[in-house]
């Protein structure tokens, strides 16, 4: 009896060590394109058997920095292998609006930079080996937001596309046929930083483009309501944007049902 009390309890600490050490695990990768360095930061769950779909993280106007990648370990979280990518090179991170505006100027001019960026990313992510490679979807913020509707609309092969309180505009209108990418943009009601007209534009593009998109708005929510440094933003440099933790949380399950359908 005694024998078999202490072997249940050996059992038991070993399934519990075993839980233990099974955890998101984030490590910095260094990929390049065109010549140029580009840092990211690859994220997954080591618990997670076998390949899992992939999604790509595009950062915000500040740079690749500690806010997409909390976003990437949410995601390998959720079982995914998630990549924050770097679409500024040398792992640039900007601390004033005014340098970030210049970074993400930079690179939404020039957009076939932009694509030979992400396309080095998604190699990446696709070579992974807990990845499967045929299902992959990113997502990005701001910035970020703009790029990957770029990628979709430019008929980069993903499953799909999340916007969050991204830009709307087009580097090159899309056009019937050019990919398969499904779209989910979720947008802020109270988002300064987007027109009326710019939204009539998009859901006019997207319709006579025959993409399947959705457009998911959520009332009260300002510019960057998914980041809880908005706030701080919006103080430091006087800032359109703020937080919602409402929308915030309703966005992230928009997320994760999207990502149910595409996958």
């Amino acid at each position: 009896m005694v024998m078999k009390e202490i072997l249940i309890a050996a059992a038991t600490f070993l399934l519990s060590a075993s839980f233990a050490q099974a955890a998101v695990q984030g490590k910095e990768v260094d990929y390049s394109a065109d010549g140029v360095t580009l840092k990211g930061y690859l994220a997954y769950d080591d618990a997670v058997q076998g390949k899992r779909p992939g999604v790509l993280v595009v950062h915000e106007w500040w740079g690749q920095n500690e806010y997409a990648r909390k976003r990437a370990r949410m995601l390998a979280g959720l079982g995914y292998t998630a990549l924050a990518v770097d679409m500024y090179g040398d792992g640039k991170q900007a601390a004033h609006p005014d340098d970030a505006g210049k970074l993400a100027g930079e690179v939404s001019r020039n957009m076939p930079v932009a694509k030979t960026r992400f396309l080095a990313a998604l190699d990446l992510l696709k070579s992974d080996p807990t990845v499967d490679a045929d299902k992959i979807a990113a997502i990005g913020y701001c910035f970020g937001g703009g790029v990957v509707l770029n990628m979709a609309r430019m008929g980069v092969d993903l499953k799909g596309v999340v916007s969050f309180h991204g830009s709307l505009g087009a580097a090159n209108p899309a056009w019937p046929g050019a990919g398969k990418t499904r779209i989910l943009v979720c947008h802020g009601a109270a988002d300064s930083f987007i027109t009326p007209q710019q939204i009539e534009d998009f859901r006019n593009e997207m319709g006579s483009a025959g993409v399947d998109y959705s457009f998911i708005v959520y009332e009260g929510a300002a510019h960057s309501f998914t980041n809880p440094d908005a706030d701080r933003f919006a103080k430091e440099f006087g800032l359109e944007v703020g937080y919602n933790a409402a929308a915030d949380q309703r966005s992230w399950a928009d997320m994760r049902e999207f990502f149910k359908k595409i996958f």
